[in-house]
């Protein structure tokens, strides 16, 4: 547009404002006290000479770290800026704004104060150390567009040191919407999760994780399609991790391009790369079958022309219906998390999200366009949270939140 109105004749453009780059101006984020320091008094109690009483009270009951500080609703939004949204390796730097939305978002939906973390190295050692050492001071970890196979590494090490849990958005985020809107989406054609044929399109994180979550959700026939070709454990290309996901997913050693995975597949999910896919070689699905594109910012194949032949559409555009939005998911989650103050998080937690987040489709609401909620659905995080603490509070690695005052040091 700016090139335009510098071609008219007697038009000199002297400043062009964009209303997205103002908006981050300063950043989205700010640190906001929530005590009021208006005497000595308040000062007295807020910092020195109060402030040591509650220090040490701590250091005799560690224990309490979560109830007197803000641990108990602070998570760290951590990233090495290697695999930034369809951006690709940016470096933590240029990551910076997205972690700040990330944050943004925490706070919005769910309360939870939350802050970007970007870390500049991509040395695996050097991130679970950097993550190790800052973790006394949250509640949580949030690993983000951390690139893959390094992030597997990454997340599955911090878990077994850290004492507080570590949830890699790109991979549980995403597998929790996704199963929660194929659960609808299944109700919609009135298919059974035991009885489809699954093809996931893309072996990375989110790939990874979805195809986790759909095998213990029960889904009994998974191909994972890769720059390989069909994932399959003859093939010796594959590294660890790509060989792990075709062992669990094709035992009967299907070879072949991603069309040929499509023959009698009821449903396509898509976390590949755009336009991997022709839109025509969706008639080689089984009948109503439902195609989930999510490759951003450009789809697997184009969601618009796949309504064509398919029963049910979602994607991650947010100008179609049944937007793929991690935001459904990982605000609740935590949520869920910091309130039973659990230590970990399990497949079964994953699972109750999911379930819960599908849940708020109510039976009068659905269909083909509407499997799965709206992000500013004030039902989500709160069912999301809920069903998160009851797992978590019922499984080990987690303890009831206190709230009694009368506990708190005199």
């Amino acid at each position: 547009m700016v090139d335009a109105m510098r071609a008219v004749p007697g038009v000199t453009v002297r400043k062009v404002s964009d209303r997205t780059f103002l908006l981050h101006l300063g950043g989205k984020l700010e640190v906001a006290s929530k005590v009021a320091l208006k005497t000595r008094d308040d000062l007295s109690m807020a910092y020195t000479p109060g402030v040591a009483r509650v220090c040490l009270a701590l250091a005799e009951n560690p224990e309490d770290v979560r109830r007197l500080t803000i641990k108990g609703n602070t998570v760290a939004v951590v990233t090495d800026g290697s695999a930034v949204l369809g951006l690709g390796d940016i470096g933590p730097g240029a990551s910076l704004p997205v972690m700040e939305g990330k944050a943004v978002l925490f706070k919005r939906f769910a309360d939870i104060d939350a802050w970007p973390i970007a870390l500049d190295t991509q040395d695996v050692d050097e991130i679970v150390r950097a993550v190790e050492l800052i973790a006394p001071g949250f509640g949580g970890i949030n690993l983000e567009d951390i690139a893959a196979p390094r992030c597997f590494e990454i997340e599955k090490r911090l878990r077994d040191k850290l004492d507080i849990p570590v949830f890699h958005d790109d991979q549980h985020g995403t597998a929790i919407v996704v199963l929660a809107a194929l659960r609808n989406a299944l109700r919609v054609v009135d298919k059974q999760i035991t009885d489809v044929r699954v093809v996931v399109a893309g072996a990375g994180a989110a790939g990874t994780a979805i195809v986790n979550l759909l095998l213990h959700a029960g889904v009994g026939s998974v191909l994972v399609w890769d720059r390989e070709g069909i994932l399959s454990p003859d093939d010796e290309r594959l590294g660890p991790a790509k060989l792990d996901l075709a062992r669990r997913t094709n035992p009967d050693r299907i070879r072949g391009e991603l069309p040929d995975a499509l023959d009698g597949a009821d449903v396509f999910i898509g976390v590949s790369a755009a336009n991997v896919l022709p839109v025509e070689e969706l008639t080689r699905m089984a009948p109503d079958a439902i195609v989930f594109p999510m490759a951003n910012p450009t789809p697997d194949v184009d969601p618009v022309g796949a309504w064509k032949h398919a029963a049910v559409v979602a994607s991650g555009r947010s100008d179609l219906p049944n937007q793929i939005n991690n935001v459904l998911a990982f605000p609740g989650v935590f949520r869920g998390l910091l309130d039973a103050r659990a230590t970990e998080i399990s497949d079964g937690m994953l699972l109750a999200a999911a379930d819960a987040l599908a849940a708020v489709v109510r039976d009068d609401q659905l269909n083909a366009n509407y499997i799965i909620p709206s992000v500013f659905d004030a039902a989500v995080a709160p069912a999301v949270a809920a069903a998160v603490a009851d797992r978590a509070r019922h499984e080990p690695g987690a303890t009831a939140q206190v709230t009694d005052l009368e506990t708190l040091p005199s």
